[in-house]
């Protein structure tokens, strides 16, 4: 009988064989740990009795990663809650954005940014309630933050100075105070919603928010263009 020309290589002596487990889990990329903790920490103010209950090595210990890797993103609770303000600010800005194209701009566009501001709070209470809570952070030291939050207060300011500027709006007050009034009260209606006091269905909060958008612009929008 022939014998083939390649033999099989012996087994090294007290080799075990590999295990045959679940695989361990793959680590972060740089970027996506972040985005892991800011969606945890969410999950954990939602499920978990709000910001004061979070911890940073809470969030981190549910998503597995060590306390080196979680201080690399954020230096304490603090500056995790601020990561999550500044992402519900730029949220809440493009909301805003794409309800005043939606409207294709003018007193329509303004009227679908007021909607929008309300059922972006309603569709993420976590993030609304750490952009507008109370904490002991340094928030008025982070630029990022002040960055976001500037930016959506911004476009409705800008939103105003266009209507005043193609005769729209009445121009007796600067647009910067119409937008202070006009998001005092779109932020209690949004906080009532969150809070379950106006009810999510007919007569509830969305219709509230119809209203009031059309009562603010009875206030301050002209029937007929006025001349520039």
């Amino acid at each position: 009988m022939a014998v083939s020309a390649r033999k099989r290589a012996p087994k090294a002596p007290g080799r075990a064989p590999k295990a045959q487990g679940p695989r361990p889990k793959a680590r972060y990329h740089h970027g996506d740990l972040r985005r892991a903790l800011l969606e945890e920490a969410v999950r954990t103010i939602r499920d978990g009795g709000g910001a004061a209950a979070l911890t940073l090595r809470a969030v981190g210990a549910r998503i597995g990663v060590s306390r080196t890797a979680l201080y690399r993103h954020f230096a304490d609770k603090s500056a995790l809650l601020n990561a999550v303000s500044e992402d519900g600010f730029r949220r809440l800005a493009d909301a805003l954005e794409r309800g005043w194209e939606a409207g294709g701009g003018g007193i329509a566009g303004f009227e679908e940014m007021g909607r929008a501001y309300v059922v972006f709070a309603l569709d993420n209470p976590s993030h609304y309630r750490v952009m507008f809570g109370v904490w002991n952070s340094r928030e008025h030291d982070d630029s990022a933050l002040r960055a976001a939050g500037a930016r959506a207060f911004q476009l409705l300011v800008h939103a105003l100075a266009t209507l005043q500027r193609d005769g729209r709006a009445r121009r007796d007050e600067t647009p910067d105070r119409v937008a202070r009034y006009v998001w005092a009260v779109v932020h209690g209606i949004a906080m009532l919603g969150i809070d379950a006091r106006l009810p999510d269905g007919p007569g509830g909060v969305r219709d509230v928010t119809d209203y009031a958008v059309r009562r603010i612009g009875s206030g301050i929008f002209l029937t007929e263009p006025s001349l520039p």
